[in-house]
């Protein structure tokens, strides 16, 4: 369990120094947009009110402290579940990717109301109209690497 919370705790740093730096250093909130590497590195400000791809983005405190709630309480669930059927280590490095991100998120949505997303990456005469931030890739990776490293029932036995 150490383990997971120290890439938790590494991950929600690099998240919340990421979105400071972006967001007030380069004041990526009221440029709205810094092409970087265009098309396949730009950063976009986006006020992200709901979950992924502005899913439930009604900009209310009712869905604010609801997507909240639901955060604290998955990471919650994975911490115990990983304490109680541990996996290794891939498994522990993939709860605390999930687990750092997804307190990165909910932080933003305690200060600011919104989660912070600025990563714009398009390639290839694609054009992603979407912003994330290190949270997110944090949470993704972290989902994935529990599906992947997370041993089965039949091998667990």
């Amino acid at each position: 369990m150490r383990l997971v919370f120290w890439v938790a705790i590494f991950i929600f740093i690099l998240d919340q120094v990421t979105k400071y730096w972006i967001v007030h250093g380069l004041d990526l909130a009221r440029l709205g947009a810094i092409d970087v590497f265009p098309p396949y590195l730009n950063l976009r400000m986006a006020w992200n009110y709901g979950i992924n791809f502005g899913l439930l983005s009604q900009d209310s405190p009712t869905t604010r402290w609801a997507l909240i709630l639901v955060a604290l309480f998955i990471s919650g669930g994975v911490l115990w579940w990983v304490h109680r059927e541990p996996g290794g280590r891939w498994q522990a490095i993939s709860a605390g990717l999930l687990v750092g991100g997804a307190i990165g998120n909910v932080i933003d949505r305690i200060i600011y109301g919104a989660v912070a997303d600025f990563l714009n990456m398009s390639c290839c005469g694609l054009n992603n109209p979407y912003a994330f931030n290190v949270a997110d890739i944090s949470v993704f990776a972290g989902a994935i690497g529990l599906v992947l490293f997370t041993p089965s029932e039949k091998n667990a036995s």
